[in-house]
Order: structure tokens, then C-alpha cells, then sequence
């Protein structure tokens, strides 16, 4: 099994990249939007600042860049070629190539969003105690979206497929670690299912 940043470097190397974020733009947009509707009127009038935690090329900073109620968004992630992708598309843009439990962020923010990550981890809960105390404002939010996972018997076979370790978790798992690393308010849904498709595994709490 190769690393995941080593095998998501590659994909960005070979243009793969533009594949992924079309692939998961329709669930992104369902889970930013959730976001904001729970976001309170005082940061959207203020202007929210917001992280994309294993951003890729930075197609969502971008997306978040353009909402007019955005004053400021950063990606980071641990792929370097993604990184450089990110920069390509959008020089002035604030990108970090980091590994995520070491990196920390120059100021603290109101939304931290993560799509198709944290299961590449070795221990998820690290990183989620560590947005929940580091990274987030008080009253800030974190939402993310995951596709592997126990219930979605479609993904059960990615591991092999992408060569790279994958951690399976069930839904109730990974509520528990929301609740564990002290964030409130947890929700969960499935974005996008229906009769093929168990659809992306959407979970939000707040600091």
C-alpha cells in the first residue's frame, strides 16, 4: 500500500484531479450550503473565513472565494503536486502543502470543511480534537463529507482499487468522535442517495 499523498500527487501529476473535484461538486455544494444555513447571521455579515482541510487542486477555496459572505478561505493538504495545481489555478490563493496534524493555521476560522480525507488518516479523531481546539472559532463549524464507510457496501472494495490504506468506519464511529473532540450540535445524512448509491456520508457539529 503507497501513501495516499504520494498516490493523490500522482493523480494531480496526470490531471486526475479535475475528475475528482466534477465527481464530488454536487455533494460540496449540499454540504456548504448545510454550513452556511447553520452559520450564525452575525459571522455571514462579518464575513466567515473558512479552511478546506485536504483541499486538492483548491477547487472549493476557489468556490469558497467567490460567496460574497466570505472574507477569507485557505486550503491545505498533504499532496505537494496539489498543491502546486492549486497555485496554478489561482496564484494570489492561500495554500499550504502540510501535513494535517502538524500544520496549524495563521488564525483560527469560522467553518473548517473536509471532502474524501480523513479516512486516509491513521486516526481521524487526532485531527478532528485538534480543528475543534485550534482551528475553529468559538461557535465555528465543521462539516465533512466521506464516501468510504461501512454502510456504503459500494466502498468496501476502494482499498485495493486505489492502493493505498483506507480506514472503514461506521457511521455511529465517526459520531462518536465528533462528540469525543467536544463539538455539539452533530448531524449527520447521506447527500445524494438513492436505489445504487448509499450516498456521501455527511457529518456537522459545531465548537
Amino acid at each position: 500500500m503507497r501513501p495516499a499523498v504520494d498516490v493523490f500527487s500522482e493523480w494531480a501529476d496526470i490531471g486526475k484531479d479535475e475528475g475528482m473535484a466534477r465527481g464530488h461538486t454536487p455533494a460540496v455544494q449540499e454540504i456548504l450550503n448545510a454550513a452556511f444555513d447553520e452559520m450564525s447571521p452575525e459571522s455571514m455579515e462579518r464575513g466567515f473565513s473558512a479552511i478546506d482541510a485536504g483541499c486538492g487542486n483548491g477547487w472549493v477555496v476557489r468556490s469558497l472565494k467567490n460567496n460574497s459572505s466570505c472574507s477569507l478561505a485557505m486550503g491545505v493538504d498533504g499532496a505537494k503536486s496539489m498543491v502546486v495545481r492549486a497555485l496554478e489555478k489561482d496564484p494570489e490563493g492561500l495554500y499550504f502543502h502540510a501535513d494535517l496534524l502538524s500544520w496549524a493555521p495563521p488564525e483560527k476560522v469560522d467553518l473548517v470543511h473536509s471532502m474524501e480525507v480523513l479516512y486516509y488518516l491513521d486516526d481521524p479523531s487526532e485531527i478532528i480534537k485538534k480543528i475543534s481546539g485550534l482551528w475553529l472559532n468559538d461557535n465555528g463549524r465543521l462539516i465533512v463529507g466521506i464516501d468510504h464507510y461501512y454502510e456504503n457496501v459500494d466502498s468496501h472494495s476502494w482499498q485495493e482499487k486505489v492502493g493505498t490504506r483506507m480506514l472503514m468506519l461506521r457511521e455511529s464511529e465517526w459520531i462518536n468522535i465528533f462528540e469525543m473532540a467536544g463539538l455539539n450540535e452533530i448531524q449527520s445524512w447521506h447527500s445524494g442517495k438513492d436505489k445504487d448509491w448509499a450516498g456521501t456520508l455527511v457529518i456537522t457539529g459545531k465548537k
